[in-house]
């Protein structure tokens, strides 16, 4: 193993979650610029390196430092403090302020920010406020360093360190030596091994019962982003026995009795899946059963008089004549059974008529003096919906009134002031929102629930929708007809036939008539070649659509070729190139680019799914502005890990979204995720025109379901139990 010390001239790539980091290092011992590669962390233009590692030659890149270890030290020259500084290390400071300290101080400016930041109010553009800022991010800054070297004195990757030192603060050091397996359920981004490697370092034994417990507890957690509620015991037993790399299959049936002792997890027998043992984390357990306790106590409870179906009858017929729409039966149906039950389900697909029933459930609620809610899971279903029906509508946790850390203001002590909620796209919803939200009801609200059963199912843990639907304890409505309008959509006609597994057919119509297209191709090259063709030319000019807003890419992966990261590297340089941007960028976004926040941010009022576009960019105080949905939000340069490009995006994260255009990929490197659903989804994402590319192999593994994951839940038997 070799060391080699440079200065660091650029980072060309770093990713958040894994720390690996490409970057260009300037050393006196090797010639020209090298190209250094690893999972060194969050590492600032300027700084000085010690590494750890070999050599080699990539195929495609040529002549590469391999990091095992890094050690990143302040730097020394003028120059290199600049480009510190200028990196975004500092809250409050970006580039144009950093010339500024530079120039005043020179490379004394660190002392100075050390011993005596006072001073830095001697610079144009630092007042109290600016100061305050940028003293607090420096001392944040030393106890990051502080938490590398404690890392790398066990020779784990000091990558992690920043989100170490977010999670725990001033706990950090201590948490890591007393208990670091909690890392792995912590710290987003440091799974279990990572944590393992700390406490073996640490003197933990391999067969350790802390050790053995802690990684049944990361499995239950690991599957429960997979939305598992709960885990058969010898699927989990099997699991748990490969991250240990273990075959004493008695040491984690120990660990599982040890943990159900400690009240950690809780252990059923569920019978009617055939499963004797569940391993349930014990929060779970309380969710699920408190969902089923509640959704029986909202049907049971009395509520506001609504006569009977005659009135509504003669209520709907009065909103036809004045809104000149003529409902089906089957709508009428709908809407009565809505009106007339303390709990109903309306579901369907697209083209069935779901926004004009809300519409028409709304207003006859309105009517009779109800004081109503409408709610979406993300603020992109809520607009909508509010677009749709003409009623106001809100994100769930907008109407929890959401507090920092996930703090709900609404809940069990502070019910809200409604006697009537309607609630959109409920299939994205996940046991945890939905518990929370059952809280906050009073025990008299009418809740109606709506949502496509057939779509993906949420992120989180649980299939509420399909569990609450297969109780069959609760009255509903499955829309069928999909009417004449919609008939003439082969948007809305290919998805109903995806749906029944069948092929989507390709339309009779030429552009731009036609609203469907699917091109078969087999090479992921040649279809990443035919995204960017019709996004920046053929859609533009034969539909005039605006490729920056109406047009929206769409990806089952993140990698490769037709991956999210790829696509969006070449979309941004096609649609928003550097030469239009200039100066206006920080980290590689520029001004006017599409942006998708990644995870939730409670003090922002930001979440998962967002879609933003960058606003303003400022290099003095190294900020940006984000218009998310009409509101400014400003974010430093050391939060924009928070955000990712949006050009293309998820399927996963398109839900509850609608977008003019869609384009998307079916292909068989996509196999492991590759599902009828997932198709579905992000089809019925389009409003106007949607195009597929991929081969029928791909297509045919999709509507076979042959990847489809049974989610473990029990929820639909504790609602017949209730």
């Amino acid at each position: 193993m070799e060391t080699l010390f440079g200065e660091v001239i650029s980072v060309v790539y770093s990713d958040p979650d894994t720390g690996f980091t490409v970057a260009r290092l300037r050393s006196k011992h090797e010639p020209g610029m090298i190209t250094i590669v690893g999972n060194i962390g969050n590492i600032a233009p300027g700084s000085e390196l010690s590494l750890k590692g070999s050599w080699r030659m990539h195929p495609r890149f040529g002549r590469q430092f391999q990091a095992m270890s890094c050690v990143q030290n302040l730097p020394a020259t003028t120059v290199g403090v600049r480009k510190y500084l200028s990196s975004g290390m500092l809250r409050g400071v970006g580039p144009v302020l950093a010339s500024r300290l530079v120039d005043r101080f020179g490379k004394g400016v660190l002392d100075i920010l050390d011993k005596s930041p006072e001073r830095l109010l001697e610079i144009e553009g630092i007042g109290e406020k600016t100061l305050e800022k940028i003293k607090k991010s420096w001392e944040e800054q030393k106890e990051v360093r502080n938490i590398i070297l404690f890392l790398q004195e066990h020779s784990v990757p000091p990558s992690f360190a920043v989100k170490i030192y977010k999670t725990y603060g001033q706990e950090s050091i201590k948490v890591l030596r007393e208990r670091p397996y909690d890392l792995a359920y912590d710290v987003k981004g440091i799974g279990f091994k990572s944590a393992d490697k700390i406490a073996l370092s640490l003197g933990f034994r391999e067969d350790s019962p802390e050790r053995i417990e802690a990684a049944v507890v990361y499995v239950l957690f690991s599957i429960s982003e997979r939305g598992h509620v709960f885990y058969p015991e010898d699927k989990l037993i099997q699991e748990t026995s490969k991250l240990l790399n273990i075959t004493e299959f008695d040491y984690i049936k120990d660990a599982i009795i040890s943990l159900e002792q400690k009240k950690k997890i809780y252990i059923e027998d569920i019978s009617e899946q055939n499963i004797p043992r569940a391993v349930y984390l014990r929060h779970f357990y309380k969710w699920e059963n408190e969902i089923a306790a509640r959704i029986k106590s909202l049907m049971l409870s009395p509520s506001l008089d609504l006569k009977d179906e005659a009135y509504i009858r003669d209520l709907i017929h009065k909103l036809e004549k004045g809104s000149g729409i003529t409902l089906s039966e089957e709508q009428t149906q709908a809407i009565i059974g809505a009106c007339l039950s303390p709990v109903y389900i309306i579901t369907g697909g697209p083209g069935t008529g779901k926004t004009t029933i809300i519409r028409f459930i709304g207003r006859i609620l309105k009517e009779i003096g109800y004081k109503i809610r409408l709610g979406a899971p993300t603020g992109r279903a809520a607009k909508r919906l509010f677009e749709a029906t003409g009623l106001y509508a809100s994100t769930i946790h907008r109407l929890l009134g959401f507090g920092p850390g996930g703090s709900f203001e609404y809940g069990e002590e502070k019910k809200l002031k409604i006697n009537g909620l309607i609630l959109d796209e409920v299939s994205m919803v996940d046991c945890h929102l939905f518990v929370n939200l059952l809280r906050a009801l009073p025990i008299t609200c009418r809740l109606i629930l709506v949502g496509d059963v057939n779509q993906l199912p949420s992120v989180g843990p649980g299939n509420i929708l399909q569990d609450l639907l297969d109780s069959n304890m609760i009255p509903c409505t499955k829309l069928t007809t999909i009417y004449r309008q919609a008939r003439k959509s082969l948007i809305v006609v290919n998805a109903h036939r995806i749906n029944q597994g069948k092929f989507p057919i390709k339309s009779k119509d030429e552009p731009p008539k036609a609203d469907f297209f699917w091109v078969e191709e087999e090479d992921p090259k040649r279809v990443q070649e035919m995204i960017l063709y019709m996004v920046t030319e053929r859609i533009p000019k034969v539909y005039h659509y605006n490729p920056l807003k109406d047009i929206q890419v769409l990806t089952p992966m993140h990698k490769g070729d037709i991956g999210t990261i790829e696509l969006n590297k070449l979309l941004q340089e096609r649609l928003n190139p550097s030469k239009r941007s200039r100066e206006r960028s920080l980290k590689g976004y520029r001004l006017g680019d599409r942006v998708i926040q990644m995870r939730n941010n409670y003090e922002k009022e930001v979440f998962n799914g967002d879609l933003g576009v960058i606003s303003e960019v400022d290099l003095e105080s190294g900020e940006m502005m984000i218009n998310f949905e009409g509101r400014d939000i400003p974010y430093h340069i050391s939060e924009l890990d928070e955000i990712s490009l949006a050009y293309c995006i998820s399927i996963h994260k398109a839900q509850g979204s609608e977008y003019p255009v869609v384009l998307f990929p079916v292909m068989v490197q996509h196999y492991i995720m590759l599902h009828k659903n997932l198709i579905y989804t992000a089809l019925t994402r389009a409003k106007k025109l949607a195009v597929i590319f991929g081969s029928r192999k791909a297509m045919a593994i999709g509507l076979r379901d042959l990847n489809k994951e049974k989610r473990y839940t029990n929820l639909a038997n504790r609602i017949k139990a209730c």
